[in-house]
């Protein structure tokens, strides 16, 4: 039998098993066409295409998607990698099928000026899907889950950035969906890809200990299971394995030692009942002790993505071990493993009706809608990632409405998530009955009231303290309306400021053509638009400078005497850097060099030195604040030059600075991805939480290798601002 035959054979034994014995010949027209369609194409691995489609369909199934969503996972495909177009999708197989391809298929059509705005566009056009029919992402998990699976057959390159934009984008997606046991897939099928050594170092760990951890599991199971069953509760009882990438944040994010991961060892009982889960839970506490504040009750109050559970930690002191328990009844652990896709049940083309799931949906839909307002692409993918990945509160409104907000969201964001004008008018906060300042840190469990009045507005000191995503941009949106000018005047100074510290004299790159290239790629008419958009937030000052000193570096390349007058000089603070070699200094041999402490200089940085009594001759960059007043006070100043083909490695210093305190942690685990797949090597990682600064101390091979990182990690969520120190 052939990889084809058997792909098939497995699809429609589990159709049969899912759907009834006759239901494969619903689709068996559809899997006809994908393969008519596909028959001469091939994957990297050098296996048929067909069999990618075939595994989309099959996860689907297993999901328990329906008729649609199944076909649309075997077309999948067609309409961009085939001559096959919409209009025929539809004309054979009905309108559902061809929206639901349409949707998933990516933008070709248009011209972008980089690929980071191509993805952009294909991300915006697909989540934008997504608000209107969740089932567009339930395609796309699935399609990219097989990727994944498949992804050794290509290159380096590609293999690290699919895993990136797995974990950035699609694994959050799963996760804010309920889909966990596909999020768990993708992120362990990335961190392969992207520190293939802790993959591995942790694999090793795992199954070190595989055979002492799982007869111990079992040993609790017998346990808990002889209490159940003296007491009358049925249950089923297994052990629930930790995925290797919530391993590797533990480890690797929040510095514990492999033995220090408390739930490496959990059990997941599932029972008949709600009662049931409550009289297991008490059960659980008479055999093991239970730690303080490490019971949640998830099943009064459902996480945002509709998961509930009883969970509770305890130490079993016959050996102090520490381990887990997850109480749950079987619906909602259906609803744990398959999340959205567990409600999506259509008949006739409507969903089940299930009021949690529609209220899913609802948040789903809002939070992809509102971001899609006065946002280019890249900016609208931004916001996205952000809310996608924070961790959150929930906190109740005085009637006893749930509302889910950032972790470390203040009562300002609370009145934003109430009505934006709710948000506009507060005054003042009452928490549990208490009166509290806006700034307040809201707690899981509070219950938040906000005081009004027609006479208040907006403070911009706001955006320093809140957390959510919309509560910033409704914010932004009150001042866009507002106070034109003063956001003019405060745009142009907040441009000109960073472009100092940058080194640059903001007239000089001001170049009527390299500001309407910025301009139109915005979407802004004129200048003092640009400038009123930085004054209100709209738009970020490292975002138009970069663009404009790439443009100006470009021109310096034909013209090298527009230089004159754009660079200035900056102050540095860094600290001690060690020793090394790679500069040369023409006609002269065998001298004594090494870098300076206050510019940390790499190759490919412009550099000069000075020579110092007993030290021999110190290498600066060129731009650094002190090679002035080292001239002035008559140092002998050398030219000198990067020795061709040195292979060394040169410190550097660069600061990532957070909107808020809640990104930080989320921002230093990407920092640490970033770097590994890169190949660069990490010095230290020092978050300065109450700065919301995070400090990386790095050895880098060039300007090229340091340049490249910081313009990575100045394109990921949550970040405002990265330099070099």
């Amino acid at each position: 039998m052939d990889v084809v035959e058997a792909a098939k054979k497995e699809l429609v034994s589990l159709i049969k098993k899912q759907y009834g014995e006759s239901a494969w010949w619903d689709y068996e027209g559809a899997f006809n066409k994908a393969c008519e369609l596909h028959k001469d194409q091939k994957r990297f691995s050098g296996a048929p295409y067909i069999v990618h489609p075939i595994h989309v369909a099959y996860t689907l199934a297993e999901l328990g998607m329906d008729m649609a969503t199944i076909k649309a996972g075997l077309l999948h495909d067609t309409v961009e990698d085939t001559p096959y177009t919409k209009d025929q999708l539809k004309r054979d197989f009905g309108e559902d099928v061809a929206t639901l391809v349409e949707a998933v298929t990516k933008i070709d059509k248009y011209e972008y000026s980089s690929k980071v705005e191509r993805q952009a566009e294909n991300w915006r056009k697909m989540l934008i899907a997504t608000a209107k029919d969740v089932r567009v992402i339930v395609i796309k998990l699935a399609d990219r889950l097989d990727n994944l699976r498949t992804l050794e057959f290509m290159t380096n390159e590609k293999q690290r950035n699919k895993a990136y934009e797995t974990l950035e984008i699609y694994a959050p997606l799963a996760h804010r969906l309920g889909m966990f046991k596909i999020k768990w897939e993708l992120e362990d099928l990335s961190l392969k890809y992207i520190d293939p050594v802790s993959y591995t170092d942790i694999a090793k760990r795992v199954a070190q200990k595989r055979d002492e951890r799982e007869a111990y599991v079992s040993a609790l199971i017998q346990k808990l299971s002889t209490k159940l069953k003296e007491n009358g509760i049925e249950a089923d009882i297994k052990g629930r394995p930790k995925s290797f990438y919530s391993i590797y944040h533990k480890m690797y994010i929040k510095n514990l030692e492999f033995d220090q991961i408390y739930d490496l060892i959990a059990l997941r009982v599932v029972v008949k009942t709600k009662l049931d889960c409550y009289i297991v839970m008490a059960m659980v506490h008479e055999l093991w002790k239970p730690i303080f504040n490490r019971f949640k009750d998830y099943i009064n109050c459902p996480k945002p993505n509709n998961y509930q559970s009883l969970h509770t930690t305890v130490i079993d002191e016959e050996n102090g071990e520490t381990f887990e328990v997850q109480i749950r009844t079987e619906e909602m652990h259906r609803v744990a493993e398959y999340g959205v896709a567990a409600h999506w049940k259509y008949k006739e083309g409507e969903a089940d009706g299930d009021s949690s799931f529609e209220t899913l949906m609802a948040k789903l839909r809002e939070l992809l809608e509102w971001q899609n307002e006065d946002h280019d692409a890249e900016d609208f993918i931004a916001a996205v990632k952000q809310d996608l990945v924070v961790d959150e509160v929930l906190v109740f409104t005085p009637k006893g409405d749930i509302k889910s907000l950032p972790s470390g969201s203040t009562p300002i964001d609370f009145a934003y998530s109430i009505h934006t004008q709710v948000g506009n008018t507060c005054t003042s906060a009452q928490v549990n009955g208490k009166l509290v300042p806006l700034t307040y840190v809201l707690q899981t469990g509070d219950i938040v009231g906000i005081k009004t009045s027609p006479n208040a507005k907006p403070s911009r000191d706001w955006l320093n303290v809140i957390k959510s995503t919309q509560a910033r941009e409704k914010i932004k949106q009150y001042f866009k309306k507002t106070n034109r000018e003063d956001n003019i005047a405060r745009g142009k100074d907040m441009l000109e400021k960073n472009a100092i510290r940058q080194g640059y004299n903001l007239s000089a790159l001001m170049r009527k053509e390299w500001l309407q290239t910025v301009m139109d790629k915005h979407g802004y008419k004129t200048v003092d638009d640009l400038y009123a958009a930085v004054g209100y937030g709209g738009i970020t000052t490292n975002k138009i400078l970069f663009r404009l000193i790439e443009l100006f570096k470009a021109e310096l390349q034909k013209k090298p005497e527009i230089g004159q007058d754009a660079y200035i000089e900056i102050e540095n603070t860094t600290k001690k850097r060690s020793v090394s070699k790679g500069v040369m200094i023409p006609g002269v041999e065998n001298v004594l060099t090494h870098m300076a402490p206050c510019c940390m200089p790499v190759p490919g940085d412009d550099i000069i030195g000075y020579v110092t009594q007993g030290k021999g001759v110190t290498v600066h960059r060129i731009d650094c604040s002190n090679v002035r007043r080292y001239v002035e006070e008559g140092y002998h100043v050398l030219d000198v030059k990067w020795e061709k083909g040195y292979s060394g490695l040169f410190p550097a210093r660069v600061d990532i600075c957070a909107f808020d305190t809640a990104n930080v942690n989320k921002i230093a685990a990407d920092t640490v991805l970033a770097l590994a797949d890169m190949g660069i090597e990490l010095v230290s990682l020092t978050p300065e939480r109450d700065k919301n600064i995070i400090h990386v101390k790095l050895n880098v091979k060039n300007k090229d290798q340091l340049t490249a990182f910081i313009n990575r990690m100045s394109s990921k969520a949550g970040v405002s601002e990265v330099y070099r120190r």
